[in-house]
């Protein structure tokens, strides 16, 4: 009895099963041909055999879970192979099916898509963080080859979250942050507003249930109140446009729920101070009429200034085009106004999937196609140029910032860059080399530091030099994950020279003290030595010199092949100093505690990942290095050394009006810089200030304070260290 009701549920799953790939089938006879109808349905048959007797945990069998990704496609109108890597998508993850089985049936390129979407499972992962960045890293990897793999791969995180109620409260909240923070904003920077929309609600509810119930309810009572005010303004609008001649389709919108919950969390308002949550839509005919109808908006209702955009004449980053503009409307109430083509309204809510039906047919290669190749392109650079995947994933999260600022090239060209962008960005933007090399930018003819933000309009020519090279300084102040990839890929590619040259130095000083050269080395010894060491060749042993995790001396001693086994606790003294010439880079640091410049004796030591640590001989701080003398370099300066060095001065002063700027004048007549500047009052009537100069070295510093000195407001000035 009990085999045949389990016999009786599974032909009752079956037939529901059919049932919906039969509707699927129905849909896409729209506008596929039969044969690629027929394609998906065997697609249907196999992944239902595949996944036969596994179910999710709504008790659904599996396969209802693949049939509703490749409908959201279907919907978007794709084409045969995406939709049958979309029924097959998680068989190669979750089956034995292999993906040549795939290829055998559907061929290489529905097998290549499933392989796309499909997680790494045979590799052991530290963290689940580690194992999510992986996965992510290898779908963007598959995205480069085949668009059609993120499509795909946002159906299906589309399904899940429309299923996601069903799982632990823990797991819901991860995915729904994940959710989120990366394929909501991919769908945006894809341009697919109705996937993005539906992506963002179901995430704020299942991230912020209570928040999202609350706010649900609140835009329902608005809605029910302002129902005939909306409805009033609609008329209006439809008339003014109906008496101008133009034909068109005005549909009342409502800002999705957390869209709303972004705006009421950015400006810290409650939800009575958001007053455009509703909006109207205006869809014409032609880029013309756009304009025209425009000003029949304006006429009815006055336009708030500098809420007025035209994202047709210059498209958004996705290829979203539409004229934008806010009305004062009736009561006072906010209203914004969208007006765009028929086909600018298709692209902004499908996005690049509006246009796939072209990579056929030899139609024209649209804004947001050409668009998401851009970012692709972008996306794998980053990805040279990550040092792991945790760190690729942050720099995707970076770059998916939806706010834009548009400025030009001296040629005028736009370039498209996130909001708060500076001159490093748009450096790096326009070319890695440019960006590495750049030194200052002209903005509107005028002369800005590299910090510089940049706002929409202005039109940016960067400077460069031969000798500049990228300052890890910018990592403070860069926004895009394109210029903090380059950055850090080039420091890291600077640091391994500049580790080279100091550590040939170092084990050079060493070599002399014990009355050898490089040169005078026997071959044979140096290449044990190197062997013992378990390193590849002379620079791969002067780079873990120069980067502190090797001493000099003990290296020294293995490439001379001394018999005994070195000790670490001795040190052999080097009769010649190691020279400080201010151009080492990243490898040679000046400590901070007390800021020695030029002129200055100083000590040094060696730090595992920093090279050579240079403290004042004065300073405090060395006194903890006095048990491991190994550690201990000899330095000194070069006699031209190059550069600015930072110091600190403290200047006591009279408390009136201009002191700061007469200081300052001095500082700056000098050629000097004040990188840093604090005030603090003293007693009534005297203040200290404690400013942070770049100088040249000792005999610069003595030229600055003199002068400083003979300011009738000064009273006492000393140099601080710390």
């Amino acid at each position: 009895m009990a085999s045949s009701e389990a016999a009786v549920k599974r032909e009752a799953v079956g037939s529901d099963s059919a049932t919906r790939a039969a509707d699927l089938c129905s849909l896409l006879e729209d506008y596929l041909e039969p044969r690629q109808v027929q394609q998906v349905y065997r697609a249907y048959q196999f992944g239902a055999a595949a996944h036969d007797g596994q179910r999710r945990l709504s008790g659904e069998p599996y396969i209802t879970h693949p049939l509703a990704v490749a409908r959201t496609l279907g919907e978007m109108g794709l084409d045969a192979e995406s939709l049958c890597a979309a029924i097959l998508h998680d068989v190669i993850e979750d089956t034995p099916t292999a993906k040549a089985e795939i290829a055998e049936a559907f061929g290489a390129e529905v097998a290549q898509l499933v392989d796309g979407v499909s997680k790494l499972t045979q590799i052991n992962f530290r963290s689940k963080a580690e194992a999510q960045a992986e996965n992510f890293r290898k779908m963007v990897m598959a995205m480069s080859q085949d668009i059609r793999v993120i499509l795909i791969k946002l159906a299906d995180r589309l399904h899940n979250m429309r299923t996601i109620f069903v799982m632990p409260p823990s797991k819901r909240a991860r995915i729904a942050r994940e959710t989120l923070e990366i394929y909501a904003p991919i769908a945006q920077r894809l341009g697919i507003n109705s996937v993005r929309v539906e992506l963002e609600d179901l995430g704020f509810a299942a991230l912020y249930p209570m928040r999202y119930r609350v706010l649900k309810e609140r835009v329902r009572q608005q809605r029910g109140s302002r129902r005939e005010l909306l409805d009033s303004v609609r008329d209006e609008l439809c008339d003014s446009l109906a008496e101008g001649g133009i034909e068109a389709r005005v549909i009342a919108r409502q800002k999705h729920l957390w869209s709303i919950y972004q705006k009421m969390r950015n400006k810290q308002a409650g939800f009575d101070d958001i007053f455009d949550v509703y909006g109207f839509r205006v869809v014409v005919a032609d880029v013309d009429t756009c304009y025209r109808v425009l000003g029949h908006c304006h006429g009815l209702y006055k336009p708030l200034p500098g809420r007025i955009k035209d994202y047709i004449a210059i498209p958004k980053v996705n290829g979203y085009q539409s004229l934008h503009t806010t009305l004062l409307g009736p009561r006072r109430i906010q209203l914004e106004v969208q007006i765009r083509t028929a086909e600018m309204d298709r692209v902004a809510e499908a996005g690049i999937a509006a246009h796939w039906l072209y990579k056929d047919a030899g139609g024209p290669t649209s804004v947001a196609q050409s668009r998401a190749r851009e970012w692709v392109h972008g996306l794998m650079e980053m990805q040279e140029n990550a040092g792991n995947s945790i760190e690729f994933i942050e720099n995707v999260k970076i770059d998916l910032l939806p706010d834009e600022v548009y400025v030009f090239t001296p040629g005028g060209d736009i370039m498209e860059l996130p909001k708060g962008a500076t001159v490093v960005d748009f450096a790096y933007a326009v070319h890695s080399e440019i960006g590495d090399a750049c030194i200052a930018a002209n903005i509107d003819n005028r002369l800005a530091p590299l910090r510089t933000p940049l706002e929409t309009g202005q039109t940016v020519e960067i400077i460069t030099a031969p000798i500049a090279r990228p300052n890890p300084a910018w990592l403070d102040f860069v926004v895009t994950a394109k210029a903090r990839a380059a950055i850090r890929h080039s420091l890291k590619r600077l640091q391994g020279v500049e580790a080279v040259d100091l550590g040939r130095r170092l084990v050079e000083q060493a070599l002399n003290a014990m009355g050898l050269t490089l040169a005078s080395l026997d071959g044979d010894k140096v290449g044990e030595a190197l062997e013992s060491l378990g390193v590849k060749g002379l620079d791969a042993v002067f780079e873990e010199v120069g980067l502190g995790r090797r001493m000099p001396w003990l290296v020294a001693r293995y490439l001379a092949g001394a018999e005994e086994q070195p000790d670490e606790s001795r040190h052999a003294t080097a009769s010649g100093a190691l020279t400080i010439r201010g151009n080492e880079g990243a490898v040679v640091t000046f400590a901070r505690c007390c800021r020695p410049i030029p002129g200055d004796p100083i000590v040094g030591f060696a730090s595992a990942g920093r090279g050579v640590v240079i403290h004042h001989q004065t300073c405090n701080n060395i006194r903890e290095y006095r048990n491991h003398p190994e550690k201990w370099v000899d330095v000194q300066w070069d006699a031209v050394a190059e550069g600015d060095y930072p110091v600190a001065i403290d200047l006591e002063v009279m408390n009136r009006r201009g002191v700061l700027a007469s200081v300052a004048a001095v500082i700056s007549d000098l050629d000097s810089n004040i990188d840093a500047v604090e005030i603090e009052e003293k007693e009534g009537m005297i203040a200290t200030m404690k400013l942070v100069l770049g100088v040249r070295g000792r005999v610069h510093l003595a030229r600055i304070m003199r002068r400083l000195r003979g300011l009738s407001a000064v009273l006492r000035i000393t140099r601080r260290r710390g």
